[in-house]
């Protein structure tokens, strides 16, 4: 049984890893595969001999000894407690996606635009890739890349400029979302697991994603796609940006209380969901005031409805990226059925065998992050190792699995939509922008152990 549990797992992965090829969202192999994964346990329950306590982190002796009923019972408060652990991370994902949309039902990200005047090429790269290095430290690297690339669609009118753009963007998102507890689903999943706190990821991270950033970008505005000006001056047209009075403030509203949420942590020690369903709660009230009083965007006939109704709030729900969400509910609760059975144990101890290196290890995983998708790695790394909290090994998956998804444009949430957005080829990716993505991971890879070294003397 547990083959067979391991054939569909790797199967569903592949699908997963094809979802391109088979024309098939990922979310379908996601969710099947973990259906099927429980259910195999709970048919095979009598004939496994071992079990992994996830509380304890540890495998529970004479499992094999247990008479069925007892077993069921196990299996079933084990299901219960991963559904829980994945209940957390969503519910914070449903807030901050949610908090992101209103911000943006109020047109608020059209402030950045009115920074954004030069011409030069170069310039222009610095300041998209500063703003993707920052925002997707708030707004996560996903948001982070569709809010850019929208702002550089209305700026840069010529294609074959604007795919550079969007490569170094990609690289410059991914960086900055993974020094921070909410800047990638991975990072917040180890940060929800309680294996980074916010002060030490950011200790930790903050350099060698800089550098990350900073390492591609400056090699790449020495090419030629970054020489000179623009051929056409920079024309944003009013009736493209829709700004009004509640723009900014619903923008510096919905940023800071996504800010607040790990210091609401920090204080009263309640998991993050909690500190986000508080913020979303706030920045839906605002929400709905202002759109009492009036509000309205007279252009944009698609938030009218016949019923009158124009509540933000609902509206912005009505946006949220349910397929991701499902996607993830799906991979993690898979992952939770091969770490239930012991499984991700036992790799991770012949691993560590063979490859007694755990930088080795960690950086092979961000390689393979560009290849396969990132959240199952990192869901595989929380049952394959029991280090304590804040241990290096934790950071070091956090920096290798956000940032080493950047190597190919289907390695990372932000390649795939700017994929989408920009009609970018894999192999112009692969060709133009993989080799500045694989120096920014090496370099920073390399400033993490000499960080490392220098905060374990």
């Amino acid at each position: 049984m547990e083959i067979f549990i391991v054939f569909v797992f790797v199967l569903g992965y592949l699908a997963i890893t094809l979802e391109h090829n088979l024309k098939v969202d990922k979310l379908i192999p996601a969710l099947v595969m973990m259906a099927i994964c429980w259910a195999a346990i709970a048919f095979g329950i009598d004939d496994f001999q071992n079990w992994f306590d996830s509380g304890q982190h540890k495998l529970l002796d004479a499992f094999g000894a247990l008479n069925h009923e007892a077993k069921l019972h196990l299996m079933e408060e084990t299901l219960l407690h991963h559904l829980g652990k994945t209940a957390e991370i969503l519910f914070f994902l449903l807030g901050a996606m949610t908090i992101v949309e209103i911000i943006d039902h109020f047109d608020g990200f059209s402030t950045f635009k009115s920074y954004i005047k030069t011409k030069n090429k170069k310039k222009l790269l610095w300041i998209f890739s500063f703003l993707a290095f920052i925002l997707s430290a708030i707004i996560d690297n996903l948001t982070a890349t569709i809010v850019l690339l929208t702002i550089l669609q209305k700026i840069v009118s010529k294609k074959e400029t604007r795919i550079w753009f969007a490569g170094v963007i990609i690289i410059a998102a991914n960086a900055g979302g993974a020094w921070s507890p909410i800047g990638d689903v991975t990072t917040t999943m180890l940060w929800i697991g309680k294996k980074v706190t916010t002060d030490m990821l950011i200790t930790y991270l903050f350099i060698p994603s800089l550098l990350c950033m900073i390492v591609p970008v400056f090699i790449a505005s020495l090419t030629k796609p970054f020489k000179g000006d623009l051929e056409k001056d920079i024309e944003v047209d009013a009736e493209e940006i829709h700004e009004t009075k509640y723009s900014p403030v619903m923008l510096y509203l919905g940023l800071g209380m996504i800010l607040f949420v790990p210091l609401f942590k920090t204080v009263t020690h309640l998991p993050p969901y909690v500190g986000m369903m508080l913020s979303l709660g706030i920045v839906c009230a605002f929400a709905e005031i202002f759109s009492t009083r009036h509000f309205s965007l007279s252009s944009l006939d698609e938030h009218a409805d016949d019923s009158g109704h124009h509540s933000p709030v609902h509206k912005s729900l009505s946006k949220i990226e349910m397929p991701s969400v499902l996607f993830f509910f799906g991979i993690l609760m898979a992952v939770a059925a091969l770490e239930s059975l012991g499984m991700l144990f036992h790799f991770a101890e012949g691993l560590n065998t063979t490859i007694p290196n755990s930088d080795v290890v960690v950086m092979l995983l961000g390689i393979g992050s560009a290849v396969i998708d990132n959240v199952p790695l990192v869901a595989a790394s929380l049952g394959m190792f029991s280090n304590e909290l804040n241990d290096p090994l934790w950071h070091f998956i956090a920096f290798s699995a956000g940032t080493g998804g950047s190597m190919l444009i289907i390695g990372s949430a932000a390649g795939v939509v700017a994929m989408g957005m920009e009609k970018i080829s894999f192999f112009w990716y692969f060709k133009n922008i993989t080799w500045l993505a694989f120096l920014g991971f090496v370099v920073g890879s390399i400033s993490f152990i000499f960080i490392r070294g220098l905060i374990g003397a």
